[in-house]
C-alpha cells in the first residue's frame, strides 16, 4: 500500500471524527493563549526596562557602596556629589536623579514611580503630547496613569499640574511614571533636603571615592527587574506547566483516536505499510491539530488581552514561536499513539485475537 494512503486516511479520520478534533483545538487554543499572554508579560518586563533606560540615554550610575542599582533601595546620595563625579578621569557628563517609587493622591492608579532630573538632563523624557516640565510644579506623566493634561495631583503634599504626557513608559510590572524637576522631587522624597537617589553618568570613571560605586546601565537594568525576579520565576514555571497541559490534551485525543483505528493499523501492518509510515500519519494528525491550536490561540490571544490590569505586549517574534512550539507539541504529544500502533497485532486484519 502506498505511502501516501496511508497519510490521507489519516486526515480523513480528522475529518470523520472533526467535532472531537475540533474541540480538542479549541481547548488547546485557550491553553496557548494563556500560554501566549504569559510570555508577552515577560516581553512587558523586559521592554519596561529598556523604554526606560533609553529616557536616562545614561552609560552607568553612580550609587551609594551596599546599593545594588540606582533604582531600588533607599540610600540617598548628596546632591554635591555631582560635582566630583564630574571632575572624575573617564566622565563625560552626570547628573543627579531621584528615581523611587511613591504614592499619588489620587484614586486611580495611586501607586507611581517617580523620576526627578535636572532641566535638560539625563532623565528626561521626550513628550507624544504636552511639554516637558520647566517651571516648579509642573509634570510629565505616562499615559497609564489616565491623567490628561491641566490636571492637579499631589505626591506626599507636594502639589504638581500636567503639562506633558508619555506613552508605554512605566516600571515595575505596570506602575505609571511620572517626570519632574530634582527640586520637586526632592521636597516630596526628601522634604526638600538636597540628596539624589543616583548619578546618571556618560563616560565611565577610572577611580571612585570610597564612600560610592559605579555600575553599567546593564547592572541598572537588572536593578530595575530585580522586584520582580520571584513573579518572573513562577510565570516561567507556570507557562512550561501550561505546556504540558496543551500536549496531554493533544496526546489523549490522537491516543484515543488510535484506539479506535486498531483495525486499520492491523490492516495497513497486513499489507506491507511500513511502521515509519504509519507513525509519520499519526504525527501528521497531532501536529495539525497542535498548529491549528496556535494559530487560533493568537486571536484569542489579542480577545483576552485588553481584559488584564497590566500592559500584554505581543510582539511579532512571541506569535511566531507558538506554531514552532505547537509543532514540537504535536510530536511529542503522539508519542502515546504511536507506541499503540507499533505494537497492534497484523493478525487483527484478518478477525485474530
Amino acid at each position: 500500500m502506498h505511502a501516501g494512503f496511508v497519510w490521507l486516511a489519516g486526515i480523513r479520520d480528522l475529518q470523520w471524527r472533526r467535532r472531537r478534533f475540533v474541540i480538542a483545538v479549541l481547548g488547546t487554543s485557550l491553553v496557548f493563549a494563556l500560554t501566549l499572554l504569559l510570555t508577552g508579560f515577560l516581553a512587558t518586563f523586559d521592554t519596561e526596562v529598556d523604554r526606560t533606560l533609553e529616557v536616562f540615554d545614561a552609560e552607568g550610575y553612580v550609587v551609594p557602596v551596599g546599593r545594588p542599582g540606582p533604582f531600588t533601595g533607599s540610600s540617598p546620595i548628596p546632591v554635591q556629589t555631582v560635582d566630583v563625579v564630574r571632575a572624575l578621569p573617564g566622565v563625560k557628563s552626570a547628573n543627579a536623579v531621584i528615581s523611587v517609587l511613591q504614592v499619588t493622591d489620587q484614586l486611580i492608579r495611586p501607586d507611581i514611580y517617580l523620576i526627578g532630573a535636572e532641566a535638560n538632563g539625563m532623565g528626561t523624557p521626550r513628550p507624544t503630547e504636552g511639554r516637558v516640565a520647566k517651571a516648579p510644579g509642573e509634570a510629565v506623566v505616562d499615559s497609564r496613569l489616565e491623567l490628561k493634561i491641566g490636571e492637579r495631583f499631589a505626591i506626599s503634599g507636594v502639589k504638581f499640574k500636567v503639562v506633558g504626557r508619555t506613552s508605554g513608559i512605566t516600571v515595575i510590572g505596570g506602575h505609571g511614571t511620572i517626570f519632574v524637576s530634582l527640586e520637586d522631587a526632592q521636597k516630596a522624597v526628601f522634604g526638600g533636603q538636597p540628596f539624589a537617589t543616583s548619578i546618571a553618568v556618560r563616560g565611565a570613571p577610572d577611580s571612585l571615592p570610597p564612600d560610592i560605586s559605579y555600575v553599567s546601565s546593564e547592572v541598572a537594568g537588572a536593578d530595575l527587574k530585580r522586584p520582580l525576579a520571584d513573579t518572573i520565576e513562577s510565570i516561567g514555571l507556570f507557562r512550561a506547566l501550561l505546556w504540558i497541559v496543551a500536549a496531554a490534551i493533544v496526546g489523549s485525543v490522537i491516543y484515543l483516536s488510535a484506539l479506535e483505528r486498531l483495525g486499520d493499523f492491523a490492516v495497513f501492518k497486513a499489507t506491507g505499510v511500513s511502521t515509519s509510515d504509519l507513525l509519520c500519519a499519526l504525527v501528521v494528525q497531532a501536529v495539525l491539530v497542535s498548529i491549528g491550536a496556535s494559530i487560533v490561540s493568537i486571536g484569542v490571544a489579542y480577545l483576552l488581552a485588553p481584559q488584564f490590569p497590566v500592559v500584554v505586549l505581543l510582539p511579532a517574534r512571541v506569535q511566531a514561536t507558538v506554531p514552532v512550539v505547537g509543532l514540537v507539541i504535536g510530536i511529542i504529544a503522539s508519542g502515546a499513539a504511536l507506541r499503540r500502533a507499533i505494537t497492534v497485532d497484523p493478525a487483527l486484519a484478518f478477525g485474530g485475537h
